[in-house]
């Protein structure tokens, strides 16, 4: 059976009523967490991942994928109204989105920013249908070296989340792997770091540390520090006029395509492209003074370069198992909880649940520009609910979660004390993220390595063996060097831009 067949097939099970009415809950909740100060698309899945371990897996990837682009869309009301950034991939936005709304003109900005969304989102999940099984297609001759290749791979991904420090990346990853371990040893079954004790022989439950990094830590910075709230009245009038449209449409386009395709690529982040694609906007205008001081196009470009990226990285994650933004980790995670293992047999062995999950992705975009149109102006209603308020709720969804997951009261206790350690990883600079990818990817890079080396006898020549193995290793370090550059670029824009709006809010 064909792409296209599968596809109409998938579409058919998502247009059921069940479906339809999880997708546009999950991009509902997603906007609704999505605009809360402080808490971005990585929070938001992580947040509600629990909710979806108790539904069938193809219901529960339906949901988490519309909370995923609903809170990546729901992330441009703050950056937009309040000038705060949830993530880097943001920053761009605030460039033009914050002056428009300052104006008056809050209202437009956000049904650009909706548009531009759902425009990347559908130039993304097209791209999905054509590459992705061709590249799963090639990816059933792996073996284990290839498999160790494509996990060093995976991991040049830190580069783009190490923050200012590589050291402190690389040893949050090294932590990672290291409770990755502890339990029961993938390879020979022998229990590892259990100490004699029966509770961490079955290991850290993933959820649980998932649920004390973001969700519980973003409980305790906000009783650190004090939240921020959207005035509705800087939203001014809603939709964007025929000028607007007709200024915003090619940068949706350009945004688009330049997102789509850096996306592809492990390792390049939408808040690389986001900054790519604003640069370029403002490089091909033909009044470069307007930018920073309130051009539609400048937030219609970062936006759309912001979602075709996340939608592009569903390719690597569902064709080769590689997470290529921190959102889409969580997800990974996720389809790990419900059995699926992402990767070359994932179309062959579930091909209904993916393209299913495809075409949800096409259904999901539309509901999200049909919802939150009407909805902008109570978004920013709601987002002036004291954060005091909030954080009990967040809270108590925390602890239920990590408790359902295996009933077990250690994993509340876990998820409170990685809740405590995230704090203090954020308190004093240390990424989590790469943390996330260390306990997850790890085991698979070490069960890959012994298995290679079980076959060679111990030769590390099995790694050169194949030109798909070679090829990989060259593309892993290719891909290091290109992202050390990019990401200095991307530092250096972020410093720029909070000098600016630094000067601007003076």
């Amino acid at each position: 059976m064909d792409s296209l067949s599968m596809l109409m097939h998938g579409m058919a099970i998502a247009l059921t009523p069940p479906n339809l009415l999880l997708a546009a809950l999950g991009a509902l909740l997603g906007t609704f967490v999505g605009i809360l100060p402080g808490l971005g698309p990585t929070s938001a899945i992580a947040i509600l991942l629990p909710v979806t371990t108790l539904m069938d897996p193809v219901q529960g990837m339906i949901m988490l994928a519309g909370i995923y682009y609903g809170s990546m869309y729901g992330g441009s009301t703050t950056a937009i109204l309040l000038n705060i950034p949830g993530e880097v991939s943001s920053v761009p936005t605030c460039l033009d989105g914050y002056p428009l709304a300052r104006q008056g003109r809050g209202g437009p900005a956000l049904g650009i920013a909706a548009i531009a969304s759902f425009a990347a989102g559908i130039i993304g999940t097209l791209g999905l249908v054509l590459f992705a099984p061709f590249l799963a297609e090639q990816a059933l001759s792996f073996g284990p070296p290839e498999y160790f290749a494509l996990m060093l791979l995976a991991f040049s991904v830190i580069i783009g989340i190490a923050g200012r420090s590589m050291i402190k990346a690389l040893a949050m990853c090294a932590l990672g792997f290291l409770f990755a371990s502890v339990g029961l040893a993938a390879t020979s079954g022998m229990p590892r770091f259990s100490f004699g004790s029966t509770t961490l022989t079955g290991g850290f439950e993933m959820v649980s540390i998932i649920i004390g990094l973001f969700a519980i830590t973003e409980v305790f910075k906000g009783m650190a520090e004090e939240r921020a709230t959207i005035s509705s009245t800087a939203a001014g009038s809603l939709y964007p006029g025929r000028k607007d449209l007709r200024a915003s449409a090619p940068a949706m386009l350009r945004g688009g395509l330049l997102g789509f395709l850096l996306g592809l690529l492990p390792g390049c982040s939408a808040a690389v492209t986001s900054f790519l694609a604003y640069d370029l906007e403002k490089k091909v205008s033909r009044n470069r003074k307007r930018f920073g001081s309130g051009a539609i196009e400048g937030v219609a470009a970062p936006e759309a370069a912001n979602n075709a990226t996340s939608s592009a990285g569903f390719i690597p994650l569902f064709a080769l198992g590689i997470p290529a933004s921190p959102p889409l980790a969580i997800l990974l995670a996720g389809l790990m909880i419900y059995g699926l293992a992402p990767g070359p047999v994932l179309f062959e062995d579930n091909g209904p649940f993916v393209w299913t999950i495809i075409a949800s992705m096409f259904i999901g975009n539309v509901m999200l520009l049909i919802l939150n149109l009407p909805l902008i102006g109570l978004w920013t209603k709601l987002t002036n609910i004291p954060y005091s308020l909030m954080a009990p709720v967040i809270l108590l969804l925390s602890v239920i979660g990590a408790y359902t997951v295996r009933n077990s009261i250690f994993d509340v206790l876990i998820a409170v004390l990685f809740g405590g350690l995230g704090y203090l990883f954020h308190r004093y600079g240390w990424p989590v993220l790469p943390f996330v990818l260390g306990f997850i990817l790890g085991p698979m890079l070490e069960s890959s390595f012994l298995q290679s080396m079980a076959l060679s006898g111990g030769s590390f020549g099995v790694f050169f063996s194949s030109p798909l193995s070679i090829v990989l290793l060259i593309l892993s370090v290719v891909l290091v060097a290109v992202s050390v550059l990019l990401k200095r670029r991307t530092l250096q824009r972020v410093e720029e831009t909070t000098g600016e709006n630094a000067g601007m809010i003076s």
